[in-house]
């Protein structure tokens, strides 16, 4: 995760402190503001990367990276490239221990919170729980025919986290979701599989059919997932060969 190039990153690190100095003073000419532009975008992006550092815990010595940057920008830095090059390796193999150790803790507290909320829900009226551990509600049923793992579909849908929060709406964007069947997280998958077009349900994801021990983005490791779905329009077998990869969209399947 923390991989590291051959760039004096503790020269960049600095350029976000130097930007914030600069923010009180307005920018005049074009090239003023093409070059402040320059170390605000990076400075921008870099103080993001100081922020996940400090937050698993690593220490930054923000006087030496000032010093760093201005040494490299003198081009008398106190040591080598292959020396920093080395250094910051070490200390990605120490980032990534430490982001380790976070997921391990994030997950093991999500899949406690997740079997509780599922052996909740499955006793709830109308909740059915298939072979594989999924949960689904029939709230609005529709007519035709189901689709296959091969189809296209169109659907719109809300999902959120078990306490509630939304993660990605469809209603939101306003712009239905479009997804082979096969191509998406296995609960979804399976889910959508029962339904016809005009129906509407709700599933609840177990953790091993959506994003498992990795998570994605803003889905943490082992998180059980609520999808509330309505199955717009089937496009049946073969009708996708025409489809453009960017009018699919949905909520891609990590194992394949």
């Amino acid at each position: 995760m923390f991989t590291l190039k051959k760039v004096v990153l503790s020269a960049s690190l600095a350029l976000c402190m130097s930007t914030v100095a600069m923010a009180a003073q307005p920018q005049q000419t074009q090239l003023e503001k093409e070059s402040y532009s320059m170390g605000a975008s990076v400075g921008s992006y870099l103080a993001g990367q100081i922020f996940k550092q400090t937050e698993l815990g690593a220490a930054i010595d923000m006087k030496a990276v000032v010093q760093g940057f201005e040494d490299a920008l003198k081009n008398k830095s106190k040591l080598s490239d292959d020396d920093m090059l080395k250094i910051l390796n070490q200390r990605a193999e120490q980032l990534n221990k430490l982001d380790d150790a976070r997921k391990a803790k994030l997950a093991k507290a999500n899949s406690e919170k997740g079997k509780a909320y599922l052996a909740e829900n499955a006793k709830k009226k109308g909740v059915t729980v298939t072979k594989s551990g999924l949960q689904y509600e029939v709230l609005k049923e529709g007519k035709g025919e189901k689709p296959k793992q091969e189809d296209v579909v169109t659907v719109n849908y809300v999902g959120s986290f078990i306490d509630g929060k939304v993660f990605e709406s469809t209603y939101d964007t306003k712009e239905p979701a479009r997804f082979v069947m096969m191509s998406v997280i296995p609960g979804l998958g399976e889910g959508v599989a029962l339904m016809t077009p005009g129906s509407r349900y709700r599933f609840t994801v177990p953790a091993d059919l959506a994003y498992g021990t990795d998570g994605a983005g803003q889905i943490e490791p082992e998180s059980v997932l609520v999808f509330e779905v309505e199955l717009v329009k089937v496009d049946k077998v073969g009708a996708h060969a025409n489809f453009s990869n960017a009018n699919l969209k949905g909520m891609p399947n990590p194992h394949k």
